[in-house]
């Protein structure tokens, strides 16, 4: 199907939402070339998630060019020139980055990984997943206090209670560069238990570690540094959709979006980029920075819409997926209620906290 007719029809899809066949259902992708199916909210996590099938949830997706890109395959999608950006050929900002990297530490991820694991679970429309929304803005807020020049702001959705939650570092000027985790869980049903230690509360620990150290320091950057702590993620990318959605309406300049969803089993010892559904070049850059700070990588692919990186990507922005381990060795345990505190190699959650930290640094002055 032509890109042009495949845009019209994905839009009519979408434009379908009212007249779904049943009251309630949702309309979700599995791949480029699926058109949609109407689907329960329960139906998503026992049908899809607990079976280890990606979909991205488009029910509330109305622009044509974030639908044309959800439905064209990876290597026939053109380049969006408009927001190419060049990035450096290696890291250049040792001397301000190394002392930084120097305070990161697994005391405090330790103390916030138990809290978020004792939730019964994060589940997006349920009553532990807004408990937990609140006190992960409450403790982000907290962590940020350091620095007043931080503000801490919580992203509302229209369809759930659950905010995302999203920091802001001001720079010297308005470009963005991100780091991202989702903080929801499912233990594979919308009742079931779902510590989800390792998918994602390690990625969560590891973004605000790296807050901690930043707003400790007092950091001043170049380029705005946002850390984006989504919802909904287990419900079809829903959280991260939304708001990069409201970023590309307000035609923000995005340098740079690094997604971590899950970082807290490692039996390889590696971070691993995965080079499927991302940005190529910020890609490349990411394991420049990651190699430099952390040693050697290993690579792999997820598939279509396997996280937040690709509502980044949907929408125009550059992005890359950083995750703890290749699939064949990575944790046994998502998306059931095995995925517990008990699991996480917190050599890994260090490491993944360094190169954070590392690549804020870097890319705050690209």
């Amino acid at each position: 199907m032509q890109l042009q007719k495949l845009v019209v029809f994905l839009a009519g899809c979408s434009g379908l939402v009212a007249a779904a066949p049943t009251e309630g259902l949702r309309l979700i992708k599995t791949a480029p070339s699926d058109p949609g199916r109407w689907v329960t909210e329960e139906d998503k996590i026992t049908e899809y998630k607990a079976k280890g099938l990606h979909f991205v949830d488009i029910t509330e997706i109305k622009d044509p060019d974030v639908l044309a890109i959800l439905s064209t395959p990876e290597l026939e999608e053109p380049v969006l020139s408009r927001r190419a950006v060049i990035y450096p050929t290696g890291v250049t900002h040792q001397t301000q980055a190394n002392p930084l990297i120097a305070q990161v530490s697994n005391t405090s991820p330790q103390s916030w990984l138990k809290t978020l694991t004792d939730f019964y679970n994060r589940y997006y429309k349920s009553s532990y997943g807004t408990q937990a929304a609140t006190w992960l803005f409450n403790t982000v807020q907290i962590v940020a206090a350091a620095n007043p020049a931080i503000t801490v702001t919580q992203f509302t959705h229209s369809a759930f209670n659950q905010p995302s939650i999203i920091a802001k570092i001001p720079g010297t000027n308005s470009s963005l560069v991100i780091v991202s985790a989702h903080f929801d869980s499912t233990g594979g049903s919308s009742t079931a238990r779902g510590p989800g230690a390792d998918d994602n509360g390690s990625g969560v620990v590891v973004i605000l570690e790296a807050l901690r150290v930043l707003a400790n320091a007092h950091f001043q950057p170049k380029n705005t540094l946002e850390f984006h702590f989504y919802a909904g993620e287990e419900g079809g990318l829903l959280g991260s959709q939304a708001v990069f959605s409201t970023y590309k309406a307000a035609k923000k300049n995005v340098l740079a979006v690094v997604n971590q969803d899950m970082a807290g089993y490692s039996p390889s010892g590696k971070i691993s980029i995965y080079t499927d559904y991302v940005d190529s070049a910020l890609t490349t850059y990411t394991r420049a920075v990651a190699t430099a700070y952390t040693g050697a990588t290993t690579s792999d692919a997820c598939g279509y819409g396997c996280s937040d990186h690709a509502s980044a990507r949907s929408n125009g922005f550059p992005a890359a997926y950083v995750c703890d381990e290749k699939m064949a060795t990575s944790t046994p345990y998502i998306h059931t209620s095995n995925d517990a505190y008990s699991t996480i190699m917190w050599d890994a959650v260090l490491r993944h906290a360094k190169f954070t930290v590392a690549f804020l640094v870097e890319a705050s002055f690209i």
